[in-house]
Parts: structure tokens; sequence; C-alpha cells
């Protein structure tokens, strides 16, 4: 029993509420004093103290494979010059044994890693000399950042040894665009490697033996992914760009082990090579993920993932280097116009439902949705329009016609990325443009992707839609009050996974998924919305994070 609470149910019957009881894993009942008169003498009664309770947080795009992975590399974080770093080094070398690899997180500041290199005292990271004389007997790896988590280039820092193990010469040329191998003036490699790509290829393609994320190393990250994601509020999570192999394993393997605190949607990441071997796959290996596919209110996994354009020589590495996908969690894809056409097709053909990623280019997608409907009606499929950026407003009502599902990613394109819209002729009443979408009667759910898992933050994005850079606003009528934002960011993601019948709102017999928060959302200036906190998580009635109650 949670009572003396402010609720907010999302359930249109009782949208406030004072007390919810809770029996298993499901909701028994919600409302005022008399839910709080059902309490027995055998029952846990926690009194919130007039906090709220809501609905726990679904990511629609969470990408919570990687957020633990971070915690397994040793941090640079507050080095403020090479010395710093040459420190950091030293020390790890006099605690791992000779020959071993030393790797760390990237340098700069989580969870953006903004600062990067060129805030370093000398502007530079460290080179491979200095990086020789810190762990003579080791071989050191510095990577570069992430671009999705902040912006490029990102420079990874490599000593003597580790240039010699991965055959890095004065010859080296990268196969893949946007890398460069720096050089000092007799054209030897300096160990740095700078890499302009937002989804590094670096390793892919010029660092083979770099150790990798194994499978234990992934299976230990998302444990610690959970609590992470438990402890903002998220209860349960959706990876619409879709899921490698190896991935899906280690999330599979959480739910035979009953460890799962995280009800998880998946999606697959497909790692076919030609328009040919993904023919053969959605006919013949794929009927597990047909439909609404197969799983439990834990794990489900339904549809593919299928890339609009991508770097071929860059799809082909990350292939090459399967099962590892780096931070990713996914497979690297390149289709070119007509190769998508075809695979959508045959999606339908296999009743796979389509995810796809679209960011400024929805107007080019649009046409071959509308192509594949004439053949296959897509309506009640369920496909997922991801990443919208820069939308048309006829485009928008085309998905409405073609009863088409979105997910969002408010911080990618508004905070992060907000610098690219700036000048939109309209102010950017199209970009990222939800009351536009909620306008029109789109299902619409936002999502984090991973940058940061803070939800609050996400919340605050949507609210404001403040450039990071510039501190503008990004089409100011498309702002959310925090209310319909909560609402997209906690019951809307259920129709993602088909579970809209009994998870999402708090109503009798639904999910007793929810989360306790540090002040209502709806009652605070939405500039403060970031600053919120999560007190307690319940997944299926069981407290999974407690966090000051």
């Amino acid at each position: 029993m949670l009572r003396n609470a402010n609720i907010l149910t999302f359930d249109p019957d009782r949208p406030r509420a004072s007390a919810v009881a809770l029996a298993g894993d499901r909701i028994l009942a919600v409302g005022g004093e008399e839910v709080a008169a059902l309490a027995t003498a055998a029952t846990e009664a926690i009194d919130l103290g007039g906090a709220t309770l809501i609905p726990g947080f679904n990511d629609a795009h969470a990408h919570m494979e990687r957020e633990g992975l971070k915690r397994l590399r040793p941090s640079l974080t507050g080095a403020r010059s090479v010395g710093d770093i040459l420190e950091r080094v030293r020390a790890l070398a006099a605690e791992t044994p000779p020959g071993q690899w030393i790797v760390t997180m990237p340098i700069g500041t989580p969870p953006f890693f903004f600062d990067g290199a060129a805030t370093l005292a000398e502007g530079r990271p460290p080179d491979r000399h200095e990086l020789d004389r810190a762990a003579p007997d080791h071989p050191v790896y510095i990577p570069g950042l992430f671009g999705n988590w902040g912006k490029p280039p990102g420079h990874s820092a490599l000593n003597s040894r580790a240039l010699a193990l991965n055959g890095i010469t004065a010859a080296s040329l990268p196969t893949c665009a946007g890398v460069e191998i720096l050089k000092d003036a007799r054209g030897e490699p300096t160990g740095v490697i700078v890499e302009h790509n937002s989804r590094p290829t670096v390793e892919f393609d010029l660092l083979p033996a770099v150790p990798r994320f194994g499978f234990a190393e992934r299976l230990e990250g998302v444990r610690l992914s959970q609590r992470l994601y438990n402890a903002q509020g998220t209860t349960s999570i959706y990876e619409g760009h879709g899921s490698a192999p190896q991935t899906i394993s280690v999330y599979r393997r959480l739910w035979e082990l009953g460890e799962l605190t995280v009800r998880v949607g998946l999606v697959v990441s497909p790692s076919w090579a030609d328009i040919a071997e993904a023919r053969r796959a959605m006919r013949d290996w794929l009927a597990h993920a047909r439909g609404a596919g197969l799983g439990d209110p834990w794990l489900r996994l339904s549809g593919v993932h299928i890339a609009y354009g991508g770097d071929p020589a860059v799809a082909c590495c990350a292939r090459d280097n399967l099962p590892d996908t780096g931070w990713s969690g996914f497979v690297e894809q390149a289709l070119t116009p007509a190769d998508f056409r075809e695979a959508c097709f045959l999606a339908a053909e296999h009743d796979l439902r389509l995810h796809t990623i679209v960011s400024d280019r929805l107007h080019e997608v649009v046409p071959v949705l509308e192509a594949v409907n004439e053949r296959h009606p897509l309506s009640g499929r369920r496909w997922v329009i991801e990443h919208i950026g820069r939308a048309r407003l006829s485009d928008l009502e085309a998905l409405k016609r073609l009863d088409v599902l979105v997910t969002t990613i408010p911080t990618y394109f508004l905070w992060k990325g907000g610098a690219a819209y700036l000048d939109e002729p309209d102010g950017g009443d199209l970009v990222v443009p939800h009351a536009h979408l909620l306008r029109l009667g789109i299902p619409t759910a936002i999502a984090t992707d991973n940058i940061p898992h803070d939800p609050f933050f996400t919340l605050w994005s949507v609210c404001n839609r403040l450039e990071r850079t510039s501190g503008r606003v990004i089409g100011p009528d498309q702002r959310l009050d925090a209310e319909t934002a909560l609402r997209l960011f906690t019951v809307a993601g259920a129709a993602l996974t088909f579970d809209e019948g009994w998870k999402g709102p708090l109503r009798p017999g639904f999910a007793a998924d929810l989360a306790v928060l540090s002040e209502d959302p709806t009652a605070i200036d939405p500039d403060r919305l970031r600053d919120l906190r999560c007190r307690l998580t319940l997944v299926g009635g069981r407290i999974v994070h407690r966090g000051g109650l």
C-alpha cells in the first residue's frame, strides 16, 4: 500500500488519486481514503508524505546495454592536463600485470565528454612516447568519445606497444572515411587517431587487437545498467534501433536467470550484407520476430530495424567485427534508397514490423511507406518511425493516415544538436514537432537515447526546447506541459510492445510499475524539471530502487 501520495495515474477514468494498493505484481485498487482503508495488519504500508507518484518511465529508445559498460573501464574524469592522465595511467600500470592491456574511458567529463582533449592544458591528448614512459610494460589505449554521447571529433591515444600490436605503421591508412592517423615530422604515427564520425569506426577499422567487450562484460554491464535506470524511475525500455545477436543473447540470459528488473522490448538489428541475404533471413530465420513477436511481460522481441542510408565501408567493417558492436549494441547497416524500398516491401510481406530512423529525411521515407501500404496495408501493424528531426506537415499527416507510431529523441535534436536548427524559417516549429504529432493524433513516445539515460533531463528538453550553446528556444509552440510530456514518457510507450492492455496507466489490474518523485513535475517551473530525482521505484510490485524513502 502506498498512501498519502499525489498520484498522477494517466487513467482517464481517474486522473488523480492519493492511495494505491498492490497485490503481487498488479495494482489492486487506486483511489483515496477508501483504498487506504483496505490495509490489514499484514499489509506493508508506505506513507509517501504527499510525494508525487507516477507510472514508471518507459524509455522508448534507451540503449540500456551501454550505460553499465561505462562503469567497467577506468575513468579519466577530472584530468586537466596530459600529466594528470599520465599519473592515472601509471597508477593503472602498477596494479595491472605486465603485458596486459590498459583501456580507459575517453578523456573528458561524462556523460557527454564535450570538453575532451581540447580542454587539457596542452590542448591535446598524450602521445605514444608519453604513454610509453607512463606504462612501458603495457599496451595502452585511451579511446575517443562515442559521438552519440557528445560531439565529434574524438581523440584516441595509444602507446608504442598498442600501435605495434595493431600493426599501425607509417604506411597504415584507414578504410573508413572520417578517421585520421596523426603523424610526426618524420611521417611516423604519433599514437593519436582523430575520429570525426558520430559512431566511431576506428576500432573496427584499425585496432583489431584492442580488447572488446565480451559476453561476460556485456552481461555485467546490463546488470549495472538496470540499477542505474531503475534509480531514475525507469521500469520499461524499448530498443527500436535494434539489438545485435550478442545484445539479444545478454538480455535472454538475464531473463533466464530471473534477473531482469526492467521490462525489455527488443527489435532485431540484422547483419545481412545485401538484399538477397535479407530476403532469406526474413523468410527463413525471423519468424519469431513477426507481428507482435515472442515474449512475456519481461522480455519481448518483435520487428526489425532497417536503416535508411549508411556508409557501406562502415557497415562492412562492423559485420567483420561481429559479435562485437563496440558501444552501439546494434549492427551498422548501409542501404541505398532502392534497397531500403525493397527491404520495406519484404518486411511487410513477412509481417515484420519496420523500425527506421529518419532524422531530417522523413520526406524521403514517407513515399516508400505509402507505396508499401498500397500492397500491404500498414494499419494495425505498428510500424515505427524513429528519431524525427526536421519534418514537413504533409509527411506527418501521411504518418497518421498510415497508422504509424513515432518515437522522438528530443535531447539529441533540440539540446545537443539543436544548433543545426537555430535558423529554421519557421523558427523550428517542425523540428521534433511534438505538438503537431499530438494534434494529428499520431501515437508518440519520447526517449532518452542514452544521452544521458536520465529521463528528467529529457523531460526538461521536451518542455523547454533549449539549444545548449545559445540557450535559444527551438519551436516555442512545440513545447509541451510537464503532464503531457510525462504521458508520452510513461504510458505511451506500452503500445510499442503491444502491452497497452496491461501496462502503463495506474489502474486496477495493470502492472505495478511506478516511480515516486522528489517533486511534482506539473507544479514546478519547467526549468527545474532536470533537477527532479526518483525516491522509489517498483517494478511488478517489487521495490528495485529506494533513494530517500
